[in-house]
């Protein structure tokens, strides 16, 4: 491993169901709380998909950025509540919508032109 990621790295996996879910982190964290942090990354996950699958994030992995970015921001673990990050998800979900719906008829009265 290290070939790959360079020297004072770690590797931590784990089966959910089918899907397999790999954290690749530095040797300054702890295994037991990346396990931990990938718990809460599944859990919320299920909460957002209701029972997740692999379909569920090939087609959504926007959405997975979004949840993971929700949970870990700039290598530091912002919220393990995973209601809180749900909550927060849908709030920019909604935002999104919103936004989109504003964007389309602007477009399409502009091309009309």
């Amino acid at each position: 491993m290290d070939s790959l990621f360079g020297p004072d790295v770690r590797l931590v996996y784990k089966t959910f169901a089918t899907l397999y879910f790999v954290f690749v982190f530095d040797g300054s964290e702890n295994e037991l709380a990346v396990l931990d942090l990938m718990q809460v990354f599944v859990g919320t996950l299920d909460k957002c998909f209701h029972n997740v699958c692999e379909l569920d994030i090939v087609f959504n992995f926007n959405k997975v950025h979004t949840i993971l970015d929700e949970i870990i921001l700039g290598g530091q673990v912002l919220e393990t509540n995973s209601s809180e990050v749900v909550r927060a998800v849908d709030e920019i979900s909604k935002m999104e919508r919103t936004a989109n719906s504003i964007m389309l008829p602007s477009i399409s009265s502009w091309s009309s032109r």
